[in-house]
């Protein structure tokens, strides 16, 4: 290989979107690609009681209508433009297809139907596009 070879190698990116280790890590099963503007998330808190702010106890029970749900991104398809792994996303809990992946329960979301991210690099990135 010439100089020159290696430092086209270098300066080209990967194109591969970042996959977890967690659906990489197991040796005898096949890791897992998304696909298109698909994302995969999982949902850290159960659903069921949660308390207020004020430290009030809700019971599962309670009805609170259109309530939207964060959840942490796992993995993310290739045409996805906004998240990464790693990001909290905001999106309504009527608009998913939830999947069971190696004994653990994963959401899949696409890109329209993600309302909001937080992200540390949200913090020092331009403004987004405005029509």
């Amino acid at each position: 290989m010439s100089p020159t070879d290696e430092a086209t190698t270098e300066a080209t990116p990967a194109r591969t979107p970042p996959v977890s280790t967690l659906l990489n890590s197991s040796n005898d099963r096949q890791p897992i690609k998304m696909l298109n503007d698909r994302i995969l998330v999982k949902i850290e808190v159960a659903e069921g009681e949660r308390r207020s702010s004020g430290g009030i106890l809700i019971p599962a029970t309670a009805q609170v209508g259109k309530r939207l749900a964060w959840a942490t991104v796992v993995a993310v398809g290739p045409n996805v433009r906004a998240m990464q792994h790693g990001d909290k996303v905001l999106f309504n809990p009527e608009d998913r297809y939830e999947v069971e992946v190696r004994g653990e329960d994963y959401i899949i979301l696409r890109e329209r139907d993600i309302h909001a991210v937080a992200a540390e690099r949200n913090e020092v990135a331009a403004p987004g596009l405005y029509l």
